[in-house]
């Protein structure tokens, strides 16, 4: 029985009408004639499509060379590589999908870059990242980790302000693909950058299903909210600030060089890079700066130097870098051409705005990022505590009110100074917890009048958890004292914190929300949440409320001399 699905790399287009005509004309004539393309257009989708098949031809294989030269014998054999291409309407959106080597057909600039990722962002299961390709802007630095067995987002040590994710891959959610229709419990996977790899539907009818499914969640879904930075770094679209900083970007380019331009690997050419042995750049010239190891910067920002200032931008935009699988890079060495301006990136400040240049696209970061902040801070801090804590009395001291808490409550037990010692941790060892609920959660109470008293907080609670997960000996004397103040009913065997709730006071008894929050210390809160979720210790964040100094903890009303 022939298979229903096939595993393709699926790609929206932008700035081509859903048409016959408009798809073929969007195609390069120049690749069309490499690959001797035959064109057919396909009336049983239902939808408008363009179908291209052809092949890469080369003469003689790149390594036949290598083996005279390591063994005298000449050899020459033929590489013949398929390439098929199907671009398809759907609904007013155009598509494109790639067989064998027809991706290289699908022309870079019409590609929507997002695509894939946002379709990730919003169905890829967070506790099961599979695949992970984030980049550093401005640091020339790519990080790319794989996962087979799959993991948490935040074990993956994503820096969410500094780091832009370029793919994301995983264990899919529940969604309606012809893959999961047979059968609901199959378990699929999906990996999304500039474009979307997955299994699709073979048949017309279900490929057409599965793209409508896509484009479902694309326009009726938000992102996973763990995994909702990804998208909190946007393109610019305002032409207003693109022509300020195309001309930012060009003065740039006619300085000498600083540092401020560096250079970066098209992210969906990443394969095409590592199997190169030789690269050419053309920058408005006849003549071509070929280099053999790798990607030449100096050459292309000397050429860019040259240029006309107010033209410079334009000329890395026609101009062209070239890669070639064989150090003699003939044409038919050749894997991929692009635009100078894909292989450099920048970093542009307008006023307190900071853009950066990407894959020939600006990017705005940090008004995102600060967005990103505060809506985790906000999940954080709950209207619904699930730990019962009496009001604060305002005027009495921190001591005294978790001293109290037991009184009003009980179950707590206070460990307020109670520290445990350990080889690590001599002298006043540390303090697990301000509060151990009935449930064994660990409460971290805190009167806070600036974010000082609140990193303090955050910071004790990783130390607690990390003397909890790491040290026997320091499981050994909390589980010593919780029996002792429970009267000998202590800690579960192998007891680990599965959570940690921060209870805060305000200064003057404000109502605790992401307003009220000191901004430092939503950032520094978001930071240790990461950190103990990755270590799988659920974050709560509660207000505490306050009661009138007139009376005392007990609830009492205080007696007035």
């Amino acid at each position: 029985m022939a298979t229903r699905t096939s595993k393709r790399t699926l790609y929206r287009l932008r700035g081509v009408a859903p048409t016959v005509d408009s798809m073929f004309d969007s195609l390069d004539p120049s690749q069309l004639e490499r690959v001797r393309a035959d064109i057919s257009f396909p009336e049983n989708l239902g939808a408008p499509a363009v179908l291209v098949t052809g092949s890469f031809e080369q003469p003689v294989a790149s390594w036949c060379d290598e083996i005279f030269l390591t063994t005298g014998i000449e050899v020459s054999r033929p590489v013949n590589r398929s390439a098929g291409l199907l671009m398809l309407a759907v609904d007013g959106e155009v598509y494109a999908i790639g067989y064998d080597q027809g991706f290289r057909l699908v022309p870079d600039r019409l590609k929507d870059h997002r695509f894939g990722l946002s379709f990730a962002s919003r169905r890829v299961d967070p506790g099961k990242i599979r695949d992970l390709v984030a980049h550093t802007p401005g640091g020339g630095r790519t990080d790319i980790t794989l996962i087979p067995g799959g993991a948490s987002v935040w074990s993956l040590g994503i820096v969410e302000h500094a780091q832009i994710v370029r793919r994301l891959g995983g264990h899919l959610d529940d969604i309606p693909l012809t893959i999961s229709r047979d059968n609901p419990a199959r378990i699929s996977s999906a990996e999304g950058g500039t474009g979307l790899r997955l299994r699709l539907g073979v048949e017309g009818g279900d490929l057409i299903a599965d793209i409508r499914a896509i484009a479902c969640v694309l326009r009726e879904e938000k992102p996973s909210p763990e995994l909702e930075f990804v998208e909190h770094v946007v393109p610019v679209d305002d032409p207003s600030v693109l022509t300020l900083l195309e001309a930012a970007l060009d003065d740039l380019l006619g300085r000498e060089p600083d540092g401020s331009i560096s250079a970066a690997v098209p992210a969906d050419h990443w394969d095409d890079y590592t199997a190169s042995r030789a690269f050419r750049a053309r920058i408005n010239s006849d003549a071509a700066g070929r280099s053999t190891d790798d990607f030449d910067l100096d050459y292309v920002l000397s050429r860019a130097r040259v240029q006309r200032a107010g033209s410079r931008v334009a000329a890395l935009r026609e101009g062209t870098v070239t890669l070639y699988r064989h150090s003699r890079a003939a044409r038919a060495d050749e894997i991929w051409a692009s635009g100078a301006l894909r292989w450099i990136e920048a970093e542009v400040s307008l006023e307190s705005r900071r853009f950066f240049l990407m894959d020939e696209r600006w990017y705005e970061a940090d008004q995102e990022y600060l967005k990103s902040i505060r809506s985790h801070a906000e999940r954080l801090i709950t209207a619904a505590p699930s730990v019962d804590l009496p009001p604060w009395v305002l005027g009495e001291k921190e001591r005294t009110y978790n001293e109290s808490v037991p009184d009003q409550r009980p179950g707590y037990v206070c460990f307020d100074r109670n520290n445990v010692q350990t080889a690590l941790h001599r002298g006043n060892g540390v303090e697990i917890c301000d509060l151990l609920s009935p449930d064994n959660v660990l409460v971290m109470v805190k009167r806070a009048k600036g974010s000082d008293a609140l990193s303090h907080l955050f910071s004790q609670a990783l130390v607690a958890v990390q003397t909890l997960r790491n040290s026997p000996e320091g499981r050994e004397r909390f589980a010593e004292k919780v029996a002792e103040a429970r009267q000998g009913c202590g800690l579960p065997e192998g007891f680990r914190p599965s959570k940690v709730v921060f209870a805060i006071l305000l200064k003057d008894g404000a109502d605790l929300t992401v307003d009220t929050l000191f901004p430092f210390s939503q950032v520094t809160l978001v930071q240790t949440a990461r950190t103990l979720e990755a270590w799988g210790v659920q974050v709560e964040v509660v207000g505490i409320s306050s009661a009138p100094s007139a009376f005392t903890s007990t609830g009492r009303r205080r007696l007035v001399a």
